[in-house]
């Protein structure tokens, strides 16, 4: 049974940082032009309430992923680090934490939601299609070849 949860308890907040961790490593290659080090000796930092979020989803009592929700300003915010364990995926549980960190940006009151992502991440990226984001110029650095922007209007007539 999956069930998705804020992370703020010191375990919960553990259980997404060794999970970022393990999604950096995942990646395959280096998170410094974000200042991922930084993001790991703040941590939760920017991801923490009033303007941030993060959940952890589980799959029974074993950790399956998580997802952060960060500021960029005002009325915009970025969905970050969306992971989910390998033996875990093809669930529908990447979809369920993206949903859920949508609804949470709703409620805080933001307006539009951008993230990038990489080439590779061709399930990702037709999740992220299916709930609706579309491609925008880059918003930030991304030395990554072919790094893709997206942006998906939380309210109506955030569009324009």
């Amino acid at each position: 049974m999956l069930k998705l949860i804020q992370a703020d308890s010191e375990e919960y907040l553990s259980d997404v940082k060794d999970l970022l961790t393990e999604y950096a490593a995942w990646l395959g290659f280096d998170l410094h032009f974000q200042d991922f080090e930084r993001e790991l000796a703040e941590f939760p930092g920017e991801y923490a309430p009033p303007d941030g979020r993060l959940l952890l989803a589980l799959c029974e009592t074993q950790v399956a992923g998580c997802v952060t929700l960060r500021k960029i300003s005002e009325g915009i915010c970025e969905m970050k680090r969306l992971y989910v364990r390998p033996k875990f995926r093809g669930k529908g549980i990447g979809k369920g934490l993206a949903e859920a960190i949508i609804e949470e940006a709703q409620k805080i009151g933001y307006t539009r939601m951008r993230l990038d992502t990489v080439p590779f991440m061709k399930e990702a990226i037709a999740l992220y299609r299916s709930l609706g984001f579309k491609e925008i110029e880059p918003y930030r650095y991304n030395p990554i070849e072919g790094a893709k922007f997206m942006e998906l209007a939380l309210i109506e007539n955030a569009s324009n």
